[in-house]
């Protein structure tokens, strides 16, 4: 009875792969329970059961039909990763055909890698991104041009993080605020208007209903009279440090300069984009293996036949162990090693198979699918004579 254990009986619904399993993924499938047991009849069959004994349980057949439904999910969910990968990428991992997700997510493309860059983008250009731009300010002194914005704010306000400055707001009134004529007025007149700080304003009033051309003529005129009459207002920044111009005068004692920055930690803090549950890498996209029960007729037809492949190649094992064995009169020559060549060839065939039909659906072939189509319809319509309009 104990020899009879490795020998290859036809199991019954009593017996079948429930708890039979090396990991027991499907074991709680009722469709995996009821056809392992025609799998492993329709493997036998296929090794030469009854005719022949074959040295391997029903058990093995079983661990080799998991192992088949495996190498199909696995198949199925790296071709889902490539496809899907960049579109998922900094999404939460909710995908759908997954033991273990819990979801009827449909996947479709949701630009997940582009609108990570696009942050990264936003954030640099300061114009959206996720990392939020920080306003600050310090007390100008008098003749003191040069202020180091990280001893002076970073130290106090930021814990002595390093900031990057991004933008100092140090500019005079637009011309357009006093695109009256900028000579207007006598030199005393524009001097008295410069003591009281009022020096971008002009003393004309000349208030005339004119084209729009001429105010941007003279806007042009005045911007030009500054930059070649008076100091322009500006700043030279390298490393925090912040030199501006012209020189603060007792005027300008105690006004504000302001700025914006960001903390350099938040911007290199990449848990922003990768909280807890997202997708990084193929590593953390979440699928798991499809239960049998929701695989398609051409899918379980592939899973039969690997696990054919698979139950050849683990008989072949067995066999190979010893080249013949004695008979009277003689030896018989055991066909191991014709067995493991032949399953692995029949493996080799499968996973290209499903790989090449995969690959065929993929967003790309899809791609090249619709523009030969597209073609294809218009040499069609050039060879359709065009329509005759009377009347």
């Amino acid at each position: 009875m104990a020899k009879s254990i490795f020998r290859y009986q036809d199991p019954t619904l009593s017996t079948s792969a429930a708890g039979d399993t090396p990991y027991g993924l499907y074991d709680s499938d009722t469709t995996f329970v009821s056809e392992s047991v025609q799998v492993a009849k329709f493997v036998s069959r296929k090794l030469g059961f009854p005719v022949m004994d074959l040295e391997i349980p029903s058990s093995s057949i079983y661990a080799c039909f998991e192992e088949s439904i495996s190498e199909y999910s696995s198949q199925v969910n790296q071709y889902n990763i490539k496809n899907w990968m960049w579109d998922q990428y900094g999404e939460k991992n909710k995908i759908s055909g997954s033991i273990g997700t819990g979801t009827s997510d449909y996947v479709h493309p949701r630009m997940g890698s582009t609108v990570v860059l696009s942050e990264q983008y936003g954030t640099s250009a300061n114009v959206g991104g996720s990392v939020t731009l920080k306003s600050g300010s310090i007390t100008l002194a008098t003749d003191q041009q040069e202020y180091d914005l990280q001893s002076i704010w970073s130290e106090v306000s930021e814990s002595g993080k390093r900031i990057e400055v991004q933008r100092v707001f140090n500019y005079g009134e637009a011309a357009i605020s006093r695109f009256y004529d900028p000579y207007a007025g006598s030199f005393d007149q524009r001097q008295l208007l410069d003591n009281f700080g009022l020096g971008n304003v002009s003393p004309a009033i000349s208030f005339i209903l004119k084209p729009i051309s001429y105010d941007l003529a003279r806007a042009n005129a005045i911007e030009t009279s500054d930059k070649i009459r008076r100091s322009a207002f500006s700043f030279h920044l390298v490393d925090n440090k912040v030199k501006i111009f012209p020189r603060p005068t007792s005027r300008d004692s105690g006004n504000k300069l302001h700025f914006q920055y960001y903390v350099r930690d938040e911007i290199n803090d990449t848990s922003r984009n990768f909280s807890t549950g997202s997708v990084s890498d193929p590593s953390n996209v979440p699928y798991q293996f499809i239960t049998y029960s929701s695989i398609n007729a051409p899918g379980r037809q592939w899973i039969r036949r690997y696990t054919l492949a698979l139950s050849r190649e683990l008989l072949g094992i067995v066999r190979s162990k010893y080249s013949s064995m004695p008979i009277p009169d003689g030896e018989v020559t055991l066909d191991g090693e014709a067995l493991k060549a032949e399953a692995i060839t029949e493996k080799e065939g499968l996973i290209t198979e499903l790989k090449e039909f995969l690959d065929s659906l993929s967003i790309t072939e899809k791609a090249k699918a619709e523009a030969e189509q597209a073609e294809a319809t218009s040499q069609v319509l050039s060879k359709s004579p065009l329509m005759i309009y009377i009347g």
